[in-house]
């Protein structure tokens, strides 16, 4: 297993360093997520040792489970859909939300970082392709959103992210990220007080190459690390 991910990052990272060569970027300005969702503490203890630093997932209670037994410097990303009850528990142990999808779950963040006396990163989830087995706003309701959490003291808004569809071609989702980064492009040159649109999360297992030719500064790799779940 030890062997595997560790192949399997050095992968990662030369698809990463590819995929930017063709679109023009650094491989410096990507981050990559190494989704741990359902995956015993050893193997991330393994990706860990490979270099990793930032891990994502999906349930609140996996987190609550593994944060406290990883080393200090280990950064927990919330990707899955987070219910506004379960806010409390998660927010100590995560250094951002990707999936911040209404204003209402937004507010709930807002009071719990004020009680806690800090400030929480967040991405908006943008619903790009209007799934309806999706969370996440409309492309036509993000600005909106982002103007409604904007003032929000304790919120910080970084930035977007999508969950694109599951396709065999990914390809076929290259349309998607390029609305995402579009509409990340508009909202930056608005220049929105306590918003600064420098994280573009997009892009996964199957597709993060095309999401970094298209301007991804985040990728979310699960299976393409860890293995089939």
């Amino acid at each position: 297993m030890k062997e595997m991910i560790s192949e399997n990052l050095k992968q990662v990272h030369q698809n990463i360093q590819s995929a930017c060569l063709r679109g023009g970027r650094s491989p410096a300005d990507i981050t990559l997520i190494a989704v741990s969702k359902t995956k015993p503490l050893e193997e991330l203890f393994e990706a860990y040792g490979c270099g990793e630093r930032n891990f994502g997932e999906n349930k609140v209670q996996e987190i609550l489970q593994k944060a406290p037994q990883m080393p200090e410097d280990t950064c927990f990303h919330m990707i899955g859909h987070l219910q506004r009850n379960k806010v409390r528990q998660v927010l100590p142990h995560v250094k951002m939300i990707h999936s911040v999808d209404s204003v209402r779950l937004a507010r709930e963040i807002e009071q719990e970082a004020e009680r806690l006396g800090k400030t929480v990163d967040i991405l908006l989830e943008v619903n790009v392709a209007g799934e309806e087995s999706k969370f996440g706003f409309s492309l036509e309701d993000t600005m909106d959103g982002v103007l409604q959490i904007s003032r929000f003291p304790h919120i910080r808004i970084c930035g977007l992210m999508t969950i694109a569809p599951f396709v065999e071609n990914p390809e076929l989702n290259r349309p998607v990220f390029q609305k995402l980064f579009q509409l990340y492009v508009d909202i930056k040159h608005k220049n929105i007080d306590n918003v600064n649109m420098s994280v573009l999360s997009m892009g996964m297992t199957g597709d993060y190459q095309v999401a970094v030719e298209e301007g991804a500064t985040m990728i979310r790799v699960g299976t393409g690390i860890f293995g089939v779940r």
